[in-house]
């Protein structure tokens, strides 16, 4: 894989986030777990921002799941609520605050918002 997901979330969560709601806040744990061994980062959302840190503190939502999985996130090879569905993530906690995590993590590499996609030939 291209993209791990530490690398991501060292090098590209923390900071402003336009697409994020202005009026979500909370926590987020992710829980990423490798041959026994788990890394926990801790996402704070305080409307459009994001602190990233290490820590195994209590958050408002848990995510946990294999590397593969959450690299697959990070590279834009997958999406969060696909995940959920397949049982490749759990979460436990406040699960309004999962759908943020789509707007964290990239999107699949050459995508376009719908309305981008639109035909300017029609006239419409």
């Amino acid at each position: 894989m291209v993209t791990s997901a530490g690398r991501y979330l060292e090098r590209s969560v923390a900071g402003r986030h336009p697409d994020l709601p202005e009026t979500t806040s909370g926590t987020l744990r992710l829980d990423i777990s490798e041959d026994g061994r788990t890394e926990h980062w801790y996402l704070t959302l305080d409307r459009q921002h994001v602190e990233v840190s290490r820590s195994a503190e209590h958050a408002d939502l848990v995510v946990r799941a294999d590397r593969e999985v959450f690299d697959r996130l990070a590279a834009g090879e997958s999406h969060i609520g696909t995940a959920l569905l397949r049982n490749d993530v759990t979460v436990q906690g406040d699960i309004k605050l999962l759908m943020t995590l789509r707007r964290i993590f990239p999107g699949r590499p050459g995508a376009r918002h719908p309305r981008d996609v639109t035909d300017s030939s029609d006239g419409r």
